[in-house]
């Protein structure tokens, strides 16, 4: 609370939520939400869930390498580290579920956080490709989206930025001793010397959480199953959108998928509030939706993505009598050693 990245934060989501909000009356947005059929949240919610099992499975499968754990036990952790990503800041979620599963399975923090930074990677390829397969789509929309002449260049930008990462690590992953050696050499010149063995220490961990990148069918794998993940978690947008009185194309919504999750990556108040909700209302009124409707539908779908796995989670937290100060203690200790 007392550092500024989180009131930087605080401030961007306030600046998007009046950007998004300034040119229509609340009165007309809570006209919209009392006339929702709420009842299309429920498949909507199940279907979420479908996708958390997916992302369950594809972090046991980049796992193996490391240990075998069972979705069983794996699909808590991940609950939990959702839950931590919607209420603190930074995306403290990873960290927490990384700190749970070493807590349970013994797997060290800096392996498994390299398993999440491979997944956080190839969720945004697929959210980058999901725009550009839009793209046509984008004809379609009206000058009063505000930002339809930039989605262009920033997908450009994104794909390679992401692309990037994902070739680094690929060689990481096949290079793991020329890698080690070169980052070896880059903290021997920069570090001071108390820091050098941690960080050597650290690199070596990270390297074995890149394991399973070493083969080509399993970054297929993790590839097809990033897909089928984002596939389901659009269907939820689409189940909810039969609660409002507007209708867009399957496409549509994989468009505004690929669009306001990109844009969570910005620095916000925890839970997205803002980055989430501001670029999906212009998405939806550059395709025509009445501001007002735009307004609640997104509101609501970010409440149903927000709360059903927050609460999940934090069942999940306090039946492993998790404090989050005891987790940073615990991190803190593991970065030094």
């Amino acid at each position: 609370m007392k550092r500024w990245q989180f009131w930087l934060g605080v401030a961007i989501s306030a600046i998007l939520l009046w950007w998004a909000l300034r040119n229509f009356q609340l009165g007309e947005v809570w006209t919209t939400l009392q006339g929702a059929e709420y009842g299309w949240l429920i498949p909507g919610v199940a279907v979420y869930m479908l996708a958390v099992w997916a992302r369950t499975w594809r972090w046991h499968y980049l796992l193996r390498p490391l240990k075998r754990v069972s979705i069983r036990t794996m699909f808590p952790i991940v609950a939990i580290g959702y839950m931590g990503n919607n209420i603190y800041p930074a995306r403290a979620g990873e960290l927490l579920r990384a700190y749970v599963l070493r807590k349970r399975e013994g797997i060290s923090i800096s392996a498994s956080l390299a398993t999440i930074i491979v997944e956080r990677a190839f969720d945004g390829i697929v959210m980058l490709a999901f725009v550009f397969l839009n793209l046509p789509e984008l004809a379609n929309l009206t000058g009063e989206s505000g930002f339809v002449g930039d989605i262009r260049s920033l997908a450009l930008v994104g794909a390679g930025v992401f692309l990037f990462a994902v070739f680094v690590f690929l060689l990481m992953a096949i290079f793991p001793d020329r890698s080690i050696s070169i980052l070896n050499k880059i903290i021997d010149r920069v570090l001071p010397g108390r820091f050098q063995a941690p960080s050597r220490s650290l690199i070596e961990r990270f390297h074995t959480g890149l394991a399973s990148l070493r083969s080509p069918k399993d970054v297929l794998m993790v590839l097809v199953t990033s897909v089928i993940i984002w596939l389901f978690e659009t269907w939820k947008y689409w189940f909810v959108m039969h609660a409002f009185s507007f209708n867009v194309s399957f496409f549509t919504l994989m468009l505004m998928n690929g669009i306001v999750n990109l844009a969570t990556t910005i620095p916000s108040a925890p839970g997205y509030i803002g980055t989430f909700d501001a670029p999906g209302i212009k998405v939806l009124e550059g395709y025509g939706v009445p501001g007002a409707v735009a307004a609640g539908y997104t509101l609501v779908l970010h409440a149903a993505l927000w709360l059903p796995i927050t609460l999940l989670g934090a069942f999940y937290m306090a039946r492993e009598q998790l404090s989050w100060q005891s987790v940073q203690e615990e991190i803190a200790e593991e970065r030094e050693s």
